[in-house]
């Protein structure tokens, strides 16, 4: 039987403002797979992944391998579990790109020479190994894609969690960038728009609309079906043919 890597039971969610953002929402990612979570804007995607790391916390059940999301587990989680942003600025805050991968596993307590190893494999695992002493801020967008990715593997997590990984990339830059997350040996959750790249990466897709989980399932399963993705306004003139179910 397959391993549960990310267990949610029931989780409610509400902004301060009283923004219902998630309402009894229930999931389960097995070990080694990806997953594509799907819906409109508001739908809830990227508040349910800033429940996997304890970025946001509610009284819904959340476990990541076998640990609950509480303040106490927050550390190891938070070492398990990483968080790649929709926007690249978000990550990069550092003079090198050499500091910005490397400022994870310090706060991690690796050794200098494990940062230096880590730093050097993560760069080389996005092909950015030639940016190593660049300024991150003289990088293009999709270049500083690749080292945010590069910051999250650098502490060496189980998972890795990304929003709308493909926002703002040109064609280029977009297949580089699914080429690089097909091949990554992670636990994959990817929340996104982009239909496209959710069939390609992906096994199983969810789909939510209003804080809702409304399917899960295989990817041709999910994303072949127009009536559903109709109703939840997922569809566009361009949308890709993924089988011929109506």
């Amino acid at each position: 039987m397959a391993e549960k890597i990310i267990d949610i039971r029931n989780l409610h969610y509400s902004y301060p403002d009283g923004t219902k953002a998630l309402s009894g929402v229930d999931l389960d990612v097995v070990r080694g797979e990806s997953l594509g979570i799907i819906g409109p804007n508001g739908a809830g995607k990227s508040t349910l992944l800033l429940h996997l790391n304890g970025l946001i916390q509610s009284n819904g059940n959340v476990k990541i391998t076998g640990l609950e999301v509480t303040e106490k587990n927050l550390p190891l989680i938070r070492s398990r579990v990483g968080m790649v942003f929709q926007d690249p600025e978000n990550q990069l805050f550092m003079p090198t790109v050499s500091d910005d991968v490397g400022f994870g596993p310090i706060n991690l307590g690796m050794s200098k020479e494990e940062v230096r190893e880590a730093v050097l494999s993560a760069l080389e695992e996005v092909d950015m190994l030639h940016c190593l002493d660049r300024s991150p801020h003289h990088l293009s967008y999709g270049e500083k894609k690749r080292v945010a990715v590069a910051t999250v593997l650098s502490m060496r997590p189980e998972i890795l969690v990304m929003d709308e990984p493909s926002g703002n990339l040109d064609p280029r830059h977009r297949r580089e960038l699914i080429a690089l997350i097909r091949k990554l040996p992670l636990t994959k959750v990817i929340a996104s728009h982009d239909i496209g790249m959710v069939g390609e990466l992906c096994s199983r897709v969810a789909l939510m609309d209003r804080g809702r989980m409304v399917a899960v399932g295989e990817t041709s399963s999910i994303l072949g079906d127009r009536k559903l993705l109709e109703k939840h306004d997922m569809i566009k003139d361009d949308f890709p043919s993924f089988n011929n179910k109506t």
